[in-house]
């Protein structure tokens, strides 16, 4: 897989804003860019995250199963190279992030295998982070 791929850019609402900054600051270790008192910018692994004010409701979490576990709908996240995910991943135990979904390797021994965790933002927002040890199996069937 030897393309240039662009960063993408995700809006995502948060019912709180100051609380969502410090996550993603502090604990998923983003950058942050911009802001104004509505949103604010933050670097998700060389992507462009925005998390804008929206006020709280109360829809629920949705899942679909996804290899035996129930997988949040929607979610967003990154797929990291196989070793940094491992290091992200143990970044977020020693936090003390709770996993919807902990690390652990899906698909395992078929195509597409892959390492997978799932955990929400303090919006409810829900993030998957990825990593095949093969990436030419991004997308395989």
């Amino acid at each position: 897989m030897s393309q240039i791929i662009s960063p993408f850019h995700i809006a995502i609402p948060v019912h709180n804003l100051e609380e969502c900054r410090k996550f993603y600051r502090d604990i998923l270790k983003c950058e942050e860019g911009r802001s104004s008192e509505h949103w604010v910018d933050f670097n998700l692994f060389g992507h462009q995250l925005v998390v804008h004010y929206k006020p709280k409701t109360e829809d629920q979490l949705h899942t679909n199963t996804v290899d035996g576990k129930s997988v949040p709908v929607p979610h967003y996240g990154v797929v990291l190279p196989w070793n940094d995910f491992q290091n992200f991943a143990d970044q977020l135990k020693a936090e003390g992030v709770n996993f919807v979904i902990a690390p652990y390797i899906r698909f395992e021994g078929e195509v597409g295998e892959q390492a997978t965790m799932f955990f929400l933002d303090p919006a409810g927002n829900a993030l998957e982070f990825k990593a095949f040890k093969d990436i030419d199996q991004l997308f395989a069937k």
